[in-house]
């Protein structure tokens, strides 16, 4: 299963203003693992930056001048996002100005919500932790996720973040430790846990088939159960299916 975790900075936060994007960043996921497969991209714009925007991501219009126009980038970026589905925090926004983008260059094409499967992160948080604070600083604390460099948002860390999230909050249990009352917990929100993301291009994990003499082994202890059980044997039937 191919996915991509996105995200974009932008001029302004209203793409009915005519605010453009100015950053993408993307992360590919295979199977739930980071592939190193990336696409990032800078944008200009052709407009002013509204300061509040510089003030969340802090990229100016001089830094964008020299950087390639979305109709010369946008072949390549739908490319990549081709076939996959998307990951997205706040989902609404990000489609928003990525839609009015392609929309100038083709004004019938159909918006990337019909064509590509959609997963909002907010939506998802907001139902699993309904009426606590769920922006990607909130869940990076709430997660174990490291977002210490995150001092501007920028569209591919934020992207390289909100993939450690999604994994986090789609796989079960990220820390185990013991309460004040001596019961385990595992709600992801252990004091001083890290979430920690294994290298993309490890090596396999090795399989150890068992020897002849262990499967003999094997077989005589199933006999045994199957005499004490009366022949029942839920090894046998969960193998044999």
């Amino acid at each position: 299963m191919r996915q991509i975790v996105l995200d974009t900075e932008t001029t302004g936060l209203e793409a009915s203003q005519g605010h453009r994007i100015i950053e993408i960043g993307c992360v590919e996921l295979v199977n739930r693992r980071l592939t190193g497969n990336h696409y990032h991209q800078y944008i200009n714009p052709r407009r002013e930056i509204d300061q509040g925007a510089i003030e969340v991501h802090g990229i100016t219009s001089e830094f964008l001048e020299d950087k390639p126009l979305f109709e010369q980038i946008a072949g390549e970026f739908v490319e990549y996002i081709a076939g996959a589905e998307l990951i997205i925090h706040n989902a609404p926004f990000d489609l928003g100005f990525l839609n009015a983008e392609l929309q100038r260059l083709d004004h019938k094409r159909t918006a990337l919500e019909d064509a590509s499967p959609i997963v909002d992160t907010l939506v998802m948080a907001r139902a699993k932790h309904p009426g606590q604070r769920n922006n990607l600083d909130a869940l990076c604390q709430r997660y174990g996720v490291d977002n210490s460099q995150r001092d501007l948002h920028g569209a591919l860390l934020d992207a390289e973040i909100l993939a450690d999230v999604y994994l986090a909050m789609t796989g079960g249990q990220t820390t185990f430790q013991l309460s004040d009352s001596g019961i385990a917990t595992g709600e992801g929100q252990g004091v001083g846990e890290q979430l920690r993301r294994l290298s993309s291009d490890r090596q396999p994990l090795p399989v150890i088939r068992a020897s002849e003499e262990e499967l003999v082994a094997h077989e005589a202890q199933l006999e045994a159960i199957a005499g004490d059980s009366g022949g029942r044997v839920l090894w046998r039937e969960v193998s044999n299916k």
